[in-house]
């Protein structure tokens, strides 16, 4: 059987196309089987997985836990607001004393950029990225991907804009490596103020007209705005943010072409995205959540195969 070229999921930067596409036919086995009646395979039961947010966290914890419980794996679920952390104790000790009680695989979220990679270095454990801070969220952008090839037929060639908050989105990031090493063609679309400079080294390009970015796209993933990682103002006000870049149905019927709308949430209905949008057949924003769970149990499953019992 294939295996993963890499022993922890860090970052989509690590991977190689090899490892998305194996993550993807993975993906594929198990997205059959969670549409079954019986929705649990027995393949992880030797496996116990600690899920680690030292941030909140609905959709992303969720989705982990329910791929963990649909593999029959032991899953033991941490919350930093509740822990010995607030008491002044490192990570690693945090970790270490959670691995002592036998744990396998460790899922973490964390508002350090870096942290998962340090952790990887520093504990006997199989690391899974859900967010370090405004670095990777390397899941997300799988299965963002993932839901691009099951609607269109395949990833290569198509064209997908970003839109929104670039500067702060780990998920931005990590769409950009994936979609590059599927050979899509990514372009960004928002206030020149929250597009980092750091788009130029990768090749790009930005949009300032939010109709133009839709008319060019076959896809637009549509970011929120992260009020919880900005400082200072980095626009007028959330009406003039929507009355410039929000997707809306007037300005999706003034297109000259259909185009798919996704979003990986929340919503911030209003702003980024208006209800009637995100609710209508241009949508693929459930189909993301559900194959949010498929994707993270090939992950999974794929991670444990390196484990050595």
């Amino acid at each position: 059987m294939s295996k993963l070229s890499v022993d922890h999921l860090l970052g989509i930067k690590n991977l190689k196309k090899k490892d998305i596409e194996l993550i993807f036919k993975t993906a594929d086995n198990f997205k059959r089987i969670i549409n079954q009646p019986i929705k649990k395979v027995p393949t992880l039961r030797d496996i116990t997985i600690a899920n680690l947010f030292f941030e909140n966290s609905t959709r992303t914890r969720l989705s982990f836990e329910l791929a963990e419980k649909r593999l029959s794996s032991d899953v033991v679920n941490f919350s930093s607001s509740s822990s010995s952390v607030k008491k002044g104790e490192t990570l690693v000790d945090t970790v270490n004393n959670i691995l002592a009680m036998k744990v396998d695989m460790v899922v973490m979220r964390h508002p350090n950029p870096g942290a998962a990679e340090f952790l990887s270095r520093n504990v006997e454990s199989k690391i899974i990225n859900a967010g370090d801070g405004s670095h990777e969220h390397p899941t997300q952008a799988l299965l963002d991907s993932y839901s691009i090839r099951e609607k269109l037929g395949s990833v290569e060639g198509k064209k997908i804009v970003i839109i929104g908050d670039i500067l702060h989105s780990r998920v931005a990031l990590s769409n950009f490596h994936c979609l590059k090493k599927l050979d899509a063609e990514v372009r960004v679309c928002g206030p020149s103020t929250l597009i980092p400079k750091y788009l130029d080294s990768l090749g790009v390009k930005h949009f300032t007209n939010i109709k133009e970015a839709l008319n060019w796209c076959d896809v637009a993933n549509i970011l929120r705005i992260q009020l919880e990682r900005q400082d200072v103002n980095y626009f007028p006000s959330f009406r003039e943010y929507s009355m410039v870049y929000g997707v809306n149905k007037e300005l999706l019927d003034s297109l000259d072409k259909e185009i798919v709308i996704m979003h990986p949430g929340p919503i911030n209905r209003g702003v980024e995205l208006s209800s009637d949008v995100a609710d209508s057949e241009h949508s693929i924003i459930l189909d993301q959540v559900e194959n949010g769970v498929a994707i993270r149990m090939a992950v999974i499953y794929l991670l444990a195969q390196k484990i050595n019992k």
